[in-house]
């Protein structure tokens, strides 16, 4: 996808509706999105349409791809800090102090 954001790269570590619909957006000007889950998935992912994917989670991550990740296993946390470092945005919507608590 080209548009004004093509180039730029972003770690999406939002979750439910309002984070994951601003890197949507950013993903349709044209940014690489990179959406880090869970080993279990978004929590809105749910089995509405017996999928796993429900019409929230599939029109809120489109044009993104997607990671999951045991941020709790050392090895999972250094597989973040490594995407971070390749990216030039990072977006999370956690309660104020959760990044700290990770060492980020």
């Amino acid at each position: 996808m080209s548009g004004p954001l093509t180039g730029v790269r972003i770690v999406d570590l939002t979750r439910v509706l309002a984070g994951p619909l601003c890197t949507m957006l950013l993903a349709d000007q044209g940014a690489e999105v990179i959406k880090v889950e869970a080993l279990e998935g978004d929590s809105v992912r749910g089995p509405a349409s017996g999928t796993g994917f429900s019409p929230m989670f599939v029109s809120a991550n489109r044009g993104k791809r997607t990671l999951a990740l045991d941020l709790k296993h050392p090895a999972g946390h250094a597989a973040l800090l490594r995407l971070i470092a390749t990216a030039d945005v990072l977006v999370e919507n956690f309660r104020p102090g959760t990044l700290e608590a990770w060492g980020l």
